[in-house]
């Protein structure tokens, strides 16, 4: 897949932007702050619903504007296809497929792209949550549908916990809540298709992120990924990140289960403390947890290897072609080693995309269509257009 050109209005620091992109290797090349992430990151929306920088959509409106709208034509072989995206500050955002009206969970199925940014360090340093949002927007990309189940599962443990905060609050035990129950089969029908089907990525995504380690790191240190799941007795969001038990069942019987064992304490604090949304991804590299152990050397190597991994799955799994490979800000913070290997296992994806602030910091192999980015404006071609020197602090 391929996006041949991009649209722009009133998203981030862009009243209106024209960007035409070729197949293979295109760099934007700009000072921080000039506007290059929010090209990339208007792509990478269209494909995960979401921002790889902030949890809500608000910021990426125009200050002052109350929408913003992405305009983008691609390429799948001879065929072509138009998304558009009306993002809102307040309300629903809207959706077009070649002009057809349609759900914005729609957009994944048309559009596939794989950002890889610094704050992907956080993947492997951060807290569960981090985590979590990677797999499941990863989920998304692959199995579109997996977007009305992830929501329909936040939707349905915002309901079940406010009903056991309502309930502390009253003083009610379990025997006085009746409805709880019917939270609690909606909870574990949605929660145990979300568990599985992260289960099932993990698996699916362990020689991939073996190869793609060894691709960028040159070496290699056996990293591997686990889930660590609350309904068989964890709690990675209290610092429990070891299983309790080694519980048979399938995920459904468990998931009741836990729920049952929990339930006391859950009516006492007044939070639903089973399930996904409690669940963390364990990373592992020579045996040892990623987060606490890892060099800064391996835990860039591993968020590295976890995104080519995501990008290599879907590019094996989609009739559509490569997806859109993003490669935000992320040479500078290479050692020149690894600058090379990673330009080296990118090289052969149908389109890479790459932002940086200073052209040299890319490998030349990939710089073969630089466009210059400058004050939210589309200057074109750098050797049209060519960065002036910094000034001088004398």
């Amino acid at each position: 897949m391929i996006v041949e050109h991009l649209s722009l209005v009133d998203f981030r620091n862009y009243a209106e932007a024209e960007l035409a992109l070729q197949p293979g290797p295109n760099v934007l090349v700009g000072r921080n702050g000039q506007g290059k992430t929010n090209l990339a990151e208007a792509i990478a929306y269209l494909a995960t619903l979401g921002s790889h920088r902030v949890s809500s959509d608000a910021p990426l409106v125009r200050e002052g504007k109350d929408a913003a709208f992405v305009r983008a034509r691609l390429a799948h072989g001879a065929r072509r296809v138009t998304l558009e995206l009306q993002i809102n500050k307040q309300g629903s955002n809207r959706a077009r497929v070649s002009g057809s009206p349609v759900r914005t969970s729609e957009l994944p199925r048309y559009a596939q792209a794989v950002l890889f940014a610094p704050e992907d360090l956080q993947i492997v340093r951060g807290d569960p949550s981090q985590r979590r949002r990677f797999a499941d927007q990863l989920l998304i990309q692959r199995t579109p549908r997996m977007a009305g189940v992830i929501a329909d599962y936040e939707r349905t443990l915002r309901q079940r916990t406010a009903l056991l905060k309502s309930a502390r609050a009253r003083g009610l035990k379990g025997a006085q809540l009746s409805t709880l129950d019917v939270w609690d089969d909606k909870l574990v029908a949605l929660g145990s298709q979300l568990i599985d089907a992260r289960v099932r990525l993990a698996q699916d995504l362990a020689e991939p992120v073996a190869a793609a380690y060894a691709g960028v790191a040159g070496e290699d240190h056996r990293p591997e990924l686990s889930w660590v799941l609350s309904v068989r007795g964890a709690d990675p969001e209290e610092g429990d990140e070891l299983p309790a038990g080694a519980e048979e069942g399938s995920t459904e019987e468990l998931f009741r289960s836990a729920l049952a064992a929990r339930r006391a304490q859950e009516l006492d604090r007044g939070l639903t403390l089973v399930g996904p949304h409690r669940d963390d991804l364990l990373l592992t590299v020579r045996g040892l947890p990623v987060k606490g152990y890892a060099s800064h050397g391996e835990s860039w190597s591993v968020a590295l290897a976890l995104r080519l991994a995501s990008a290599e799955l879907l590019r094996a799994e989609s009739q559509g072609g490569d997806p859109i490979l993003i490669l935000d800000d992320v040479f500078a913070e290479l050692d020149a080693d690894r600058r090379r290997r990673l330009a080296d296992v990118v090289a052969d994806f149908e389109q890479v995309l790459v932002t940086a602030a200073v052209a040299a910091d890319v490998p030349e192999p990939l710089r073969a269509n630089a466009v210059r980015i400058e004050a939210g404006a589309v200057l074109g071609p750098l050797a049209d257009h060519p960065l002036s020197p910094e000034p001088s602090d004398g």
